[in-house]
């Protein structure tokens, strides 16, 4: 029983990623609030599950001219400073101060896809 509830989730969240839903944060909520997976831990797995389908993602996008380069040369460099700022902030506090607001975000998260679900059908 312990091996069926993650496999279908992480299918269904494959599924749901696929479509362009945020399937990673079905996956981040089921790990942390069902399977009690450390919120750490929990990120780097759907870390894990989200670069595959983000490296597949950005080889179509370019391949179909999606993709701005004037663009990208001005938010890279942003996005990792605001990626290294956050991870050496995060690393200062407390894994327990992190944990609420983290699911809070999960759960906003989480209704603002189902919102945007209803609302595109």
């Amino acid at each position: 029983m312990n091996f069926f509830l993650p496999f279908f989730v992480s299918l269904f969240a494959g599924i749901l990623a696929a479509w362009g839903v945020g399937g990673g944060t079905l996956l981040l909520l089921v790990m942390t609030l069902l399977l009690d997976v450390p919120p750490a831990t929990a990120q780097s797995i759907n870390l894990l599950f989200f670069l595959p389908s983000a490296a597949v993602a950005l080889f179509y996008h370019r391949k179909n001219g999606y993709l701005k380069p004037e663009l990208l040369r001005a938010l890279i460099p942003l996005g990792v400073i605001a990626a290294i700022t956050a991870t050496l902030l995060s690393a200062l506090l407390d894994t327990e101060l992190l944990r609420r607001p983290f699911g809070i975000l999960l759960l906003a998260a989480a209704l603002g896809l189902l919102r945007e679900t209803r609302h595109s059908q």
